[in-house]
């Protein structure tokens, strides 16, 4: 099987490009199964109408992560729709769910988590290994294989990540930097890993955000709230193609642009 990992879809720009590609892409790259990062489709955070709009333009999993609670309207929506996902290693009365198993094609059962990084986060989440390890022996026995969406800062803490759970997850990738990496590989034990897929949304921006407004911050002018950059779209993710025992044979990037 085929499964594509779409990258941060940022603001409105984001979610129009999600709507009109993600369908052809699954298409022409013949993937089963689709997990989207959405935390930042309100810029910071995710209405309800935001993740249905992103199920419909083709996703079967939503994955969060520093911005999950930032639209509290999303809180009590995360209890009822079990295909949001917010980081496992929140706190426990956190509202919400951090993995869950999922059908497949062919009946296979994929299990997806979504966990969030300690390096150089503004928070105390629970630690994301040590979480891992609990999932996946509480999910034991339910799922044929295991996807991790790793929500975090730091490329060593995300490298790490990809090598501890190597063998047991058929992919693991990184979210949050925004900025696609190229060291797609397979790793030793066959679990497909890439440290960031990248973002959905403004090719001429920082990150999503408009580049002046991102320069004056780093200058330390006054500024006012971020603003989505307007222009030219891409969306950015990777496609891991999976044997039924839970090896990943490849990892693809892709990155496809959307004129606006």
């Amino acid at each position: 099987m085929k499964i594509l990992a779409v990258g941060d879809v940022v603001g409105e720009a984001g979610l129009d490009t999600l709507h009109a590609l993600l369908r052809r892409i699954k298409r022409e790259t013949g993937v089963d199964f689709i997990v989207v990062n959405g935390e930042n489709a309100a810029g910071r955070g995710l209405t309800p109408q935001q993740a249905d709009e992103m199920f419909a333009a083709g996703a079967d999993v939503i994955t969060l992560g520093n911005h999950a609670f930032n639209k509290r309207q999303i809180a009590p929506y995360l209890d009822d729709q079990p295909a949001i996902l917010r980081p496992a290693n929140y706190a426990p009365q956190t509202p919400g769910r951090g993995a869950a198993v999922f059908d497949g094609p062919q009946g296979l059962r994929i299990l997806v988590m979504n966990l969030i990084g300690r390096c150089d986060m503004a928070f105390g989440p629970d630690n994301p290994f040590l979480c891992a390890d609990r999932i996946l022996k509480d999910f034991a026995g339910r799922y044929d294989i295991a996807l991790c969406d790793f929500h975090a800062n730091a490329t060593s803490e995300k490298l790490a990540m990809g090598y501890y759970l190597d063998g047991r997850c058929a992919a693991v990738w990184g979210t949050h930097t925004h900025v696609q990496t190229a060291d797609e590989r397979v790793n030793p034990k066959g679990t497909g890993y890439i440290t960031d897929i990248g973002m959905t949304g403004p090719i001429v921006s920082v990150l999503g955000v408009c580049p002046e407004q991102s320069i004056a911050l780093f200058r330390g002018d006054l500024t006012e709230y971020f603003k989505t950059a307007p222009g030219d779209c891409a969306l950015a993710g990777a496609v891991f193609e999976v044997t039924r025992s839970g090896a990943c044979q490849s990892v693809r990037r892709v990155w496809q642009e959307y004129r606006r």
